[in-house]
């Protein structure tokens, strides 16, 4: 399968860790014609959730499959089947990038309270960020 792509994760990694993250997120991620076809022949069984590692539906499916309310579920469920798997695949894509690179988490001198960024002052305690540009408004004219 191709690699997942998308800048927003690997921006800030280097060539090494964009290669790791590549290799851990195409061992993490799941198909979506995959998880489509278990929602449709085995959703009444919850296969589909067990797919996506939603194990509570999984065996809340497997017993009450005897119904038939989970085949009628599982039908409905494989047409919102694609857009859960991208789901659950971003999740995943963002849980391998912030293991790899993780992010630098700027405090406050004053209280410790972690800083937004592009923050003048912080959020808990009111104190001025040192080297944070006051916001000036242009004047209209």
């Amino acid at each position: 399968m191709m690699p997942f792509t998308n800048p927003m994760y690997t921006a800030n990694m280097n060539p090494q860790q964009q290669a790791w993250f590549h290799a851990e997120y195409e061992r993490a991620r799941k198909d979506e014609v995959a998880g489509v076809l278990f929602a449709f022949f085995l959703g009444m069984f919850g296969v589909h959730h067990f797919y996506l590692r939603r194990n509570g539906l999984g065996v809340l499916y497997l017993l009450f499959f005897w119904t038939g309310i989970t085949a009628i579920l599982g039908f409905i469920e494989c047409f919102f089947m694609p857009g859960r798997v991208r789901d659950y695949n971003a999740a995943q894509a963002a849980y391998i990038a912030s293991h790899i690179a993780p992010t630098a988490v700027s405090r406050c001198a004053a209280c410790g309270a972690p800083i937004e960024p592009g923050a003048v002052f912080c959020f808990n305690c009111g104190a001025a960020i040192p080297g944070s540009a006051p916001f000036r408004p242009q004047a209209a004219g």
